[in-house]
């Protein structure tokens, strides 16, 4: 039986894949194998011993202390593209919502007063206020052509948008999935100077924290919209009050709340609806708790952000995983470990990413837990378990 703890009320039929009767999903665990979490914040929060993985039904994982469980051996797992189509939908929508000044003029609207007759003469006489433009034939800059940044290209490009994108770390799935239509801005700067609409869709970390600033603003057309989706730090708030104060932005669109744009008449403040549909959590949910299954039962890794993905076919009856830092030797040493004990290794699998490794080890027999003591000694060794072939 694994114990799953989980912070936030989880959507989607996630006992597909932890069911009852091997998984217990509780909101009240003192030695859980597992947290599965949305939007509670985990930093802070003392994460027992007893934690294996993490996962957050959603993509970004800003709210988990992500180095923190590495150097323990923890992998977080996310779901990535799982709720693309929900913020594809919200940014085609931020789009016609900033062109045609739909905000605005539908609080116009609900603030007509009198007979039908005194509110025909108003909207004549004010509806030139909110005279808006058309999206076909503008150009869309798309920063980050992740799941999300392709499918919003696409789209743009299906209402008659020329569409530019940039993202260093285009991967070659993604590239399959982008309309050969878009076509590779040169660099950021590019990509800036030529968009009416520019959105953006990158992670938050230390890379991307206020990316968007006075600098880059600067390079915008006047009167250009910019929208994020991404979080609200990617952005430097200073800078981009002072752009929409000046009028040299026509409107931002943000899925994130803050005083200083929410008092800012041209932006349009969305309260963090980005993922927020029945069928995005639901999706989210059983991604992750599907990653979460393959890898406590397993030992194989799925979406992590912070391990490398390890899947091996399983065949022994028992695995070996071993998470440790990405130093030469540790292998080696594991393997003589193993020989001294006695064992024989079936099948064995490596992999890295940046500082962090993972290695999947099949055993031809039974071990005991023994075993794992001179393993876990190893210098660089974060953390190793035992998984019989019973578990899965």
């Amino acid at each position: 039986m694994f114990n799953v703890l989980t912070y936030n009320n989880i959507a989607g039929n996630v006992l597909t894949s932890l069911p009852p009767g091997k998984y217990a999903v509780t909101a009240q665990c003192s030695s859980p194998d597992a947290i599965l979490l949305r939007s509670f914040d985990l930093h802070g929060v003392a994460i027992p011993d007893s934690v294996l993985a993490v996962g957050r039904a959603g993509s970004g994982v800003n709210n988990i202390p992500v180095e923190a469980c590495s150097r323990r051996g923890i992998p977080v797992f996310n779901a990535p593209g799982a709720n693309a189509n929900a913020v594809k939908e919200l940014a085609l929508a931020a789009m016609l919502l900033a062109s045609r000044k739909i905000p605005a003029a539908w609080d116009f609207a609900r603030g007509l007063k009198g007979d039908d007759l005194a509110i025909s003469q108003q909207v004549e006489k004010e509806k030139k206020r909110f005279a808006g433009c058309e999206l076909a034939k503008k150009t869309l800059g798309v920063l980050g052509l992740g799941a999300i940044g392709v499918q919003v290209a696409n789209s743009a490009i299906s209402l008659g948008m020329h569409v530019y994108g940039f993202d260093p770390w285009l991967t070659v799935e993604r590239a399959w999935q982008l309309s050969s239509s878009a076509v590779e801005a040169a660099s950021v700067e590019d990509l800036l100077t030529r968009a009416d609409v520019v959105t953006l869709h990158i992670p938050l970390d230390e890379r991307t924290t206020h990316f968007v600033d006075g600098s880059h603003l600067a390079l915008m057309k006047e009167g250009a919209v910019l929208i994020n989706l991404s979080r609200a730090e990617v952005v430097e708030e200073a800078a981009l009050c002072s752009a929409l104060s000046s009028g040299k932005l026509r409107s931002y669109v943000t899925d994130f709340a803050t005083r200083a744009v929410l008092d800012q008449p041209l932006a349009i403040v969305l309260p963090h609806l980005g993922a927020s549909t029945a069928e995005a959590e639901a999706n989210c949910a059983s991604m992750v708790a599907q990653s979460l299954a393959d890898f406590l039962e397993n030992g194989e890794i799925r979406n992590s952000v912070n391990f490398p993905q390890a899947i091996l076919p399983r065949g022994s009856s028992m695995r070996l995983a071993i998470a440790n830092e990405n130093v030469p030797g540790v292998v080696s040493q594991v393997s003589a470990a193993l020989t001294a004990a006695g064992l024989n290794i079936e099948n064995l699998l490596n992999k890295s990413r940046d500082q962090y490794a993972y290695t999947l080890i099949d055993l031809d027999t039974e071990v005991s837990a023994e075993t794992l003591q001179p393993i876990r000694s190893i210098k660089g060794v974060l953390s190793a378990r035992l998984i019989p072939k019973s578990a899965s």
